[in-house]
């Protein structure tokens, strides 16, 4: 059976041509072509359609070989009607991207649904949650995104818009968001956010004259990027751990918020600070543990790296059921 997963982007449209079930899902053929987020509607799904027939057409089929066509979009995806009633970031706006694929690739079916999500359910079915019924994912990168699977499905409330975990307030009157909330989790959890604790942490030994690491890499790289803090505090720099030592309690912060509300079987952190790995994770989860509701009790959530990377949005769209 051979599905077909694209993850549309502001940036990048990335199609892949995958195949198997399960654990066993893997992609065979991927392409990914520019977005241009400021053309038409109709043009990105012209792309995106052109696409599917390339890679289609590569291992000799047709649309009407295919079986399924998922569609990971930002923004509010209604996975009912294959609608997608908002997203910021592309010209969508009650855009029924759904149908309108299928007039230029009339393959047998064609589901959308969040990409967060999609990247979430990739995971479940094919990556670090594969075998649980109860998953959460988060991505650690401009902003923090969330994808909830409750017993095997994907959850996104009564308007298809739930999932949105980075904007859960953990300081109240805290820092700006870009949601127009202050003190949201992903103002504190993000890369971005790291990379302005980092730039913070700067300025502060700059003026009191203390020695850092920081600022000099900060030169030779050419900007201040999630990286700096961690590559430095490998170094010894002091002052750079004091800033990972803060990101990680944030990061805890919210993450024991969600294993308290959901109390998933597993968390799976993607994105650029993730792939930090074993240097985020061993001081990361004593923290979470250590305040969980029924810590020490109850089961404990297990807190993985995501394995799939950048393919999750593909795997997940193509796997939608």
């Amino acid at each position: 059976m051979y599905r077909i997963g694209i993850d549309l982007g502001g940036t990048n449209i990335a199609v892949g041509l995958v195949t198997g079930e399960g654990a066993e899902a893997r992609i065979i053929r991927k392409r990914s072509v520019p977005t241009r987020a400021d053309r038409p509607a109709a043009e990105i799904v012209a792309d995106m359609a052109a696409v599917c027939r390339e890679i289609a057409a590569e291992e000799g089929l047709g649309a009407e070989d295919i079986a399924m066509t998922g569609i990971a979009t930002p923004g509010i995806a209604n996975h009912d009607t294959g609608v997608v009633e908002y997203a910021n970031n592309l010209p969508f706006r009650k855009f029924p991207i759904a149908a309108e694929l299928g007039k230029l690739f009339p393959c047998r079916d064609i589901r959308i649904e969040n990409d967060a999500n999609a990247a979430a359910w990739g995971e479940a079915v094919a990556g670090a949650a594969a075998g649980s019924e109860n998953s959460v994912m988060i991505t650690l990168g401009t902003g923090v995104g969330g994808g909830i699977i409750a017993d095997g499905k994907v959850y996104s409330g009564f308007n298809s818009a739930g999932g949105e975990l980075g904007h859960m307030v953990i300081v109240a009157g805290g820092r700006p968001c870009s949601c127009g909330r202050r003190g949201c989790w992903e103002a504190y959890s993000s890369a971005t956010a790291l990379a302005a604790m980092t730039k913070e942490k700067i300025a502060e030994c700059r003026a009191s004259g203390r020695a850092t690491l920081m600022e000099e890499r900060a030169a030779a790289d050419g900007r201040v990027t999630a990286r700096t803090a961690y590559d430095c505090m490998r170094a010894g720099d002091a002052a750079a751990a004091e800033v990972v030592d803060e990101y990680v309690r944030y990061l805890a912060c919210g993450l024991t918020n969600i294993v308290n509300i959901f109390q998933p079987e597993v968390i799976s952190l993607g994105g650029g600070v993730a792939n930090e790995k074993d240097t985020l994770l061993k001081p990361l989860v004593p923290l979470i543990y250590k305040e969980q509701y029924g810590g020490g009790v109850v089961k404990s959530t297990e807190i993985r790296a995501a394995r799939l990377g950048n393919d999750a949005g593909i795997i997940g769209a193509a796997m939608l059921r």
